[in-house]
């Protein structure tokens, strides 16, 4: 009977899950980044399109639709 051998198996998955956890930190601290107050000479910084507004200052896009 042959016996498996999942150790290059487990290898790939720890790999795969830490390139994930990477990526998603990074992504998720980029939208932290922009969202947050900026330090001394970021100020007048633009925040890229890609980057969802979040927090008290949002502005909700169905809400410029809506009339009053």
């Amino acid at each position: 009977m042959a016996t498996l051998d999942y150790s290059m198996t487990l290898k790939y998955a720890l790999l795969w899950i830490g390139i994930g956890g990477f990526l998603a930190g990074a992504f998720i601290g980029s939208i932290a980044w922009y969202n947050s107050r900026k330090p001394a000479g970021w100020e007048d910084a633009e925040t890229p399109d890609w980057v969802p507004k979040i927090g008290p200052d949002a502005t909700d896009p169905a809400d410029s639709n809506r009339q009053s």
